[in-house]
């Protein structure tokens, strides 16, 4: 019943623009079960505890000043599909003249791609930072998606609430980078706008695509290394499972997984970590926290993968 709605909606989409996103969100959430949020008081609690502990423990591992989303929000997939839809949103609407010579079609297009997109991440994000780029006036927001947490954890074989933790202390080590550097949101807006209005053109700003892959490196890696620096437990096994997950996927989850771009989400992780693990061995933690004191100490995309250069850039 649920692929026949999906269908149905996707078929069905209107309207005027490269994207009909009440389709998106009717066939999207059709495809996807939502999971429960049936949770006791205690878990509810542990959830912001664990978000409490987190911004404590980064703040001093990290030296630096910041504080977490007054939007905090346990959500389940449904939840987080509504969330991000509008997201995509203020990304594809304005290349609507983009749609080509057979509107009708592109827009049913879309809509699927939309649709798949929404529902395949809907089905495994754990948690989100949203930093709500290109909202107007709106505080960031951080989500925890509880069914999947609990089902990723059963199916690692490691304890919930250890696991759950662990993903609390990625989601506000990005917290630690966006408070940080109060330019950063204002920087992605701005290259993610640039490459938005070259596309609406017709053509492909590599150099804006360049920046935003490169600023996300950064964005990643940090989080990354304040994760593993700041985790008040061992991590190891959680790291090395989670990873022989990614790997192990079946053919059609990789092609998805390809076709979204989470490989170089993956690249993202990668590069980043190396490069500021290496800057952390030099300079300390405080050291690598300096990517963030301003812009002009971002590192370049060559830079990325030369720490040495930046840290010879950086005094």
């Amino acid at each position: 019943m649920g692929l026949f709605r999906s269908v149905q909606a996707v078929t069905g989409a209107s309207g005027d623009g490269p994207v009909d996103w009440d389709a998106v969100a009717e066939a999207s959430k059709a495809s996807t079960d939502p999971g429960s949020l049936d949770l006791p008081a205690d878990v509810r609690e542990a959830y912001a505890a664990d978000v409490r502990d987190a911004r404590t423990r980064v703040r001093d591992v990290a030296a630096v000043d910041f504080d977490v989303p007054e939007t905090i929000e346990i959500q389940n997939r449904h939840h987080w599909i509504d969330a991000n839809i509008g997201t995509f949103r203020r990304v594809m609407d304005p290349l609507g003249e983009q749609v080509g010579m057979l509107p009708g079609f592109a827009r049913v297009a879309n809509t699927a791609s939309m649709s798949v997109a929404l529902s395949f991440l809907g089905d495994n994000v754990l948690g989100q930072y949203d930093p709500l780029l290109l909202a107007d006036g709106s505080d960031h927001a951080l989500y925890f998606v509880h069914p999947n947490i609990g089902r990723v954890a059963s199916m690692l074989d490691v304890s919930e609430p250890r696991f759950r933790r662990w993903i609390a202390f990625h989601e506000v080590a990005h917290a630690a980078e966006f408070g940080a550097a109060p330019w950063l949101s204002e920087k992605l807006e701005s290259d993610l706008q640039t490459a938005i209005d070259a596309l609406g053109e017709g053509h492909i700003d590599r150099d804006a695509l360049t920046a935003l892959d490169t600023t996300m490196t950064a964005v990643e890696g940090y989080a990354e290394l304040i994760m593993d620096r700041a985790f008040d437990d061992e991590y190891a096994d959680l790291r090395r499972k989670l990873d022989e997950r990614r790997s192990g996927r079946g053919p059609i989850a990789r092609l998805v997984r390809r076709l979204l771009g989470l490989g170089m989400k993956r690249r993202q992780y990668e590069r980043g970590k190396h490069f500021f693990e290496s800057v952390a061995d030099e300079r300390g933690i405080e050291g690598a926290s300096e990517v963030w004191a301003r812009e002009e100490n971002l590192p370049t995309d060559a830079e990325i993968d030369d720490p040495a250069a930046w840290l010879r850039r950086v005094q």
